[in-house]
């Protein structure tokens, strides 16, 4: 079969999405993210599904990829990570609380948290986020669709503008790599990539 007039189609409606994203707000996130590094504070990510790899990817990219080179490191913690806390929560107190209730046990001032939702509106991901909210923490929130309670409660909105999990998850890895490449080069002055 020949499938290229579907690739240049998903490919086209991905450079689309890409140009229309909102360059202040990653400045803004990457600025969040350094004053956490610089006041050695903690930063909590998480998502469900897809944007749970998503999560976790980003703490490798910025605990090793990032922070290899450097005698201070970020401290990224994904919260979906260890599955026996994520299972006992969910079993015990309900699948709604797997994020929040890990935060009551650790997020302290000044932490930051990412939360990723490609509808911006999963009960478990917003719970987490009202608690950080309550708690006077400042919130990173990767959405697509319309960003649905997320995009509304974040303080920052890394948003990819449109109605499909597969390009807004492709979109999300796009903000990992971009600022894990240009802090790279930024604090070590070596292009991690090259």
């Amino acid at each position: 079969m020949n499938f290229k007039s579907q690739i240049q189609e998903y490919l086209k409606h991905e450079v689309e999405v890409i140009g229309r994203l909102d360059v202040d707000a990653i400045n803004s996130a990457m600025n969040l993210l350094l004053e956490a590094y610089n006041a050695e504070k903690t930063i909590f990510i998480f998502g469900n599904g897809g944007s749970s790899a998503t999560a976790s990817h980003f703490a490798g990219d910025f605990n090793k990829g990032v922070s290899e080179n450097l005698e201070k490191k970020f401290k990224f913690v994904c919260l979906n990570d260890n599955l026996p806390t994520l299972m006992a929560i969910a079993n015990d107190i309900g699948f709604e609380e797997i994020f929040r209730s890990q935060l009551k046990g650790y997020l302290k001032s000044g932490d930051i948290v990412i939360a990723i939702s490609g509808s911006g509106n999963s009960a478990n991901i917003i719970n987490a986020v009202l608690y950080a909210k309550e708690k006077g923490n400042k919130v990173i929130g990767i959405t697509g669709y319309g960003g649905g309670k997320l995009r509304e409660m974040a303080d920052i909105q890394l948003h990819a503008p449109v109605n499909s999990m597969q390009i807004a998850e492709d979109v999300h890895m796009i903000f990992d790599h971009m600022m894990m490449s240009i802090f790279c080069k930024m604090m070590t002055g070596k292009d991690h990539f090259s």
